[in-house]
This record gives structure tokens, sequence and C-alpha cells, in this order.
């Protein structure tokens, strides 16, 4: 019944910002970590940032700034802004998280994945 929802992608010119958002349907009994991932074309899904539940973002090596990562703890929302993008950052965008679920009266550990928002930067 938990459901990850993103949306914010689009068509966008290189150097511009876009602002990716998820929101946290159904009922999670806890969100522990969310964290955003892409998959460029013919590549490998990777881990952009992670929101961890203590409050630390960890983001990989080629955001290098541009990329940053905001969370509603109340909420369960996460967000992930890209400033100046470049075509090198077109792909498919993952929506992420960790998080335990009841399950006819059993508590389980449950990871959830959105469908994906495409990005294309176009220069």
């Amino acid at each position: 019944q938990v459901r990850l929802v993103e949306s914010g992608g689009g068509l966008v010119q290189s150097g511009r910002s876009l602002r990716l958002s998820c929101v946290t349907t159904g009922n999670p009994w806890r969100i522990n970590d969310m964290a955003w991932y892409r998959q460029r074309p013919g590549g490998e899904r990777g881990e952009v940032a992670r929101s961890i539940i203590d409050g630390r973002m960890k983001y990989a090596d080629f955001t290098k700034g541009r990329f940053t990562i905001s969370r509603d703890y109340t909420k369960n929302t996460v967000s992930l802004q890209i400033d100046g993008l470049r075509p090198e950052d077109t792909a498919v965008y993952y929506c992420f998280a960790e998080g335990d679920e009841y399950v006819l009266g059993d508590l389980e550990e449950h990871e959830y994945w959105g469908q994906g928002t495409q990005v294309t930067v176009f220069s």
C-alpha cells in the first residue's frame, strides 16, 4: 500500500534548474532513509543523494555541489534540487525509501521505489 510518487522531471535546457519531488502515500509505520537515485541511458542505477534518518545528508561525488536533497521528516516527502543542469544529467530519477510497515498485524521491513521521473537536458 505504501507508494512513492515522483514529479518534477521534464525537458530542460542546459544551465537551468529543476526541483524533483517525491511524496509517500499509504500508511507506513516508519520511514527511515530516503534517497534519490538515477539511471543514465545505457548506465547503471546509482545513488545521487541520501537523507539519513539522523539528519545527515550524503551526496555522490559527481554532484559537485549542484545537487541539494531536502526532506520533511513529518510528511515523509523528499526533494532534489538540481542546479546548472548538464546534458550528462539526463536520466530517469528514482525516489527511494527504507521503512517499516504493518502487514496483517506484523511489522515488516520494506524498501520502496518510485516509478521514476525522466529528466532530459539539451544543449
